[in-house]
């Protein structure tokens, strides 16, 4: 099961060099170990970098609205409203600091609840009872993440801490695996 996921990952990254994965994978374990040694930070910064993303990719979507006149309304309000919450999430980066990540656990918890249920209703329609312990896995987990939404999020750069410098090391460990294959190719 190892094998065929690191087989699957192999040839994802084949699309690259294996010095661009190798490079990813270092970039990588980087922020991973940033989000673990300095959790409030590291949170704080990604979130005023999705204001500044948000922001210009607003602008962008702007122009790029005026010199495409395919679904232009549809440009000029995605445009206008991501303007609008790059503004507002500059302007109050605390408040957002705090909204954000609660709002972001509260889909995920939404999200798992749906999940849950539809995996629970096709389970026992199709008499799969693996689907049913996953579909109430689900919902217990969005139903923990619900009835503690702050600490849910407080634990996101952790989580994604966890997540980076765990794919890091696979994408290190896979770079070098692809160089392999290629210097023996």
């Amino acid at each position: 099961m190892v094998e065929q996921n690191v087989t699957s990952q192999q040839a994802e990254f084949r699309l690259f060099p294996w010095w661009l994965v190798l490079l990813w994978g270092i970039f990588a374990l980087i922020v991973g170990c940033l989000f673990l040694a300095y959790p409030l930070n590291a949170l704080m910064a990604s979130i005023v970098f999705l204001g500044v993303y948000w922001f210009i990719g607003g602008i962008f979507t702007l122009f790029a609205a005026f010199m495409e006149p395919t679904d232009r309304g549809w440009r000029i309000l995605i445009a206008i409203i991501s303007i609008i919450a790059g503004l507002a999430i500059l302007a109050y980066p605390l408040y957002s600091f705090i909204v954000l990540p609660a709002l972001f656990v509260i889909f995920v918890g939404f999200w798992a609840l749906i999940v849950g249920g539809v995996k629970i209703w096709q389970g026992f329609a199709g008499k799969d009872w693996g689907a049913v312990i996953l579909g109430i896995i689900s919902l217990i987990f969005g139903f923990l993440i619900l009835g503690s939404p702050y600490i849910a999020a407080a634990l996101i750069p952790w989580i994604f801490g966890g997540f980076a410098v765990v794919g890091g090391i696979a994408a290190i460990v896979v770079s070098f695996m692809i160089r392999g294959e290629q210097k023996a190719a």
